[in-house]
């Protein structure tokens, strides 16, 4: 008998964790990227908890290791530079003192490409434009490559998902924007501290920078009242970013300077997706196109346990897809459920909109560090 063949839409950190996974279990994957390549910019990411444990079955935590940062703190700076709290992290441990890594997400896609390469095609520079279902399967028709037919068809491509608006339906549907925005890149140089993350902020706007492996990167994160730029209009964002943060001190200005040179960067703004169900017949979604968590690295960790869960699924039952479909959204939804619940809270500890939020927030900042300072 022939093995099931499927389409994986999206080569970042979900879509080559299912192939690699079906790909062991003898189905045929096929992945199809828009990108020309592994993207090279977006957030540091967390990998924890069951994400860890899916490494270590993929064998590739060593990998991981050597990619990951040396972050041991958040240093909090005021307008003028002076630093005003430093407050320590765990190192390779999570708040609740579980084992974690933290990785830049470009180098964790690309470990994870590197690792499904040899058992996935991949069809980068394209993107799928239709696609219809019937009880046999999924007829695809591609912007580049010719139309193809395949047994299964996984959205594994993130928030603006072209899989959930051609079988689930328009984003408006889905998709809730939370008033936040997120701009990122990477400098031209190392970070000068590179155990420590630097914050600033003022009301309603953050910047930071953080350590990477080679180069740092710098983070806006700031609340606006209006519709933001077309995300893949990058001369757009970058004078919105601008307008955003104009008359903010530190090294702002030197940041904003970088940012608007840099030929790569990452834009969009802080949603969540909400889906009455993760699948229509034989076409299911993945990661952050199922529910996402575009902010505090927690996407990534929970886009590798659900393609592992998903793919688990699938190999289990290849014959009732609506049985491993069905048991793959049980399963994930009870992880993804308590990290949508803490969005707001999280959001308003990290980007207060006001300056008494500021305020409060920074004196407890000050208060804490001063009382593990005294204990040292």
């Amino acid at each position: 008998m022939t093995p099931p063949c499927v389409l994986i839409s999206g080569a970042g950190i979900a879509g080559p964790t299912v192939a690699y996974w079906l790909a062991r279990s003898g189905w045929r994957p096929t992945v199809v990227e828009r990108a020309g390549g592994v993207r090279s910019s977006g957030n540091p990411v967390d990998v924890r908890g069951a994400a860890l444990s899916v490494a270590e079955k993929m064998g590739i935590v060593a990998a991981l290791r050597d990619v990951s940062t040396s972050v041991r703190a958040i240093s909090f700076y005021d307008r003028a530079g002076h630093r005003f709290a430093r407050v320590v992290t765990s190192a390779g441990r999570s708040a609740a003192g579980t084992p974690e890594m933290e990785i830049p997400r470009s180098d964790l896609a690309r470990v994870l490409f590197q690792t499904a390469s040899d058992v996935t095609e991949f069809l980068f520079d394209d993107t799928i434009t239709a696609l219809h279902q019937d009880a046999g399967g999924v007829d695809v028709t591609f912007e580049r490559h010719a139309p193809r037919r395949f047994d299964f068809m996984i959205g594994a491509d993130g928030l603006h998902s072209a899989v959930r608006q051609l079988a689930f339906g328009p984003d408006e549907q889905f998709v809730r924007h939370m008033g936040l925005y997120v701009a990122t890149t990477a400098l031209p140089e190392p970070a000068k501290s590179p155990q420590d993350v630097l914050m600033h902020n003022t009301p309603g706007r953050l910047v930071a920078v953080h350590p990477g492996r080679d180069r740092a990167m710098a983070g806006f994160f700031f609340w606006h009242p209006t519709a933001p730029p077309d995300h893949r209009n990058p001369e757009a964002v970058k004078r919105f970013v601008a307008a955003a943060y104009a008359g903010v001190g530190w090294r702002v200005p030197e940041l904003l300077a970088q940012l608007c040179a840099a030929p790569d960067l990452y834009f969009d703004a802080v949603s969540r997706v909400e889906t009455p169900h993760w699948s229509q017949g034989r076409v299911a979604l993945l990661g952050d196109a199922a529910s996402c968590l575009s902010l505090f690295g927690e996407g990534s960790s929970l886009a590798v346990a659900g393609a592992y869960e998903l793919a688990q699924a699938l190999s289990a039952s290849p014959h009732d897809h609506g049985l491993a479909f069905g048991r793959y959204e049980a399963a994930h939804r009870a992880r993804v459920a308590p990290k949508l619940r803490n969005f707001g809270l999280m959001a308003s500890l990290l980007v207060p909109r006001s300056r008494p939020g500021l305020t409060v927030r920074d004196l407890a900042l000050r208060v804490l560090t001063r009382g593990r300072d005294k204990k040292q």
